[in-house]
């Protein structure tokens, strides 16, 4: 076996064993219980939040309102986001839909 090879397959074993690892450490770490610890609700209930007002920063953090286009595509795509979002209630259709505009604005009109 050359060494490309072996590469290769190790780096695939590693990835294999750390997503196993991944799976298991909840059962691990948590055992039989039913119900998970406090403060794991508590994370589950606050983070998604958190991050998608991180992801939102992140975004926009680019913007230039004193040269063209001064934004415009990505305020218009995060404004149909959140219109997409409050109207239909499904973040995957808010987040395909809003992309693709942004995409089509930044290749065809800005």
């Amino acid at each position: 076996m050359d060494h490309n090879t072996l590469s290769s397959l190790l780096t695939v074993l590693v990835i294999a064993l750390v997503t196993l690892l991944t799976r298991l450490l909840p059962f691990l770490v948590f055992g039989g219980r039913k119900e998970p610890p406090a403060i794991i609700l508590y994370l589950g209930r606050v983070l998604p939040c958190a991050i998608m007002g991180m992801l939102v920063v992140y975004c926009l953090r680019s913007i230039s309102p004193a040269a063209a286009p001064y934004g415009l595509p990505e305020l218009m795509a995060v404004a149909a986001a959140v219109g997409l979002h409050v109207w239909k209630r499904s973040t995957l259709l808010s987040i395909a839909v809003s992309t693709v505009l942004y995409m089509v604005l930044v290749q065809a009109v800005f």
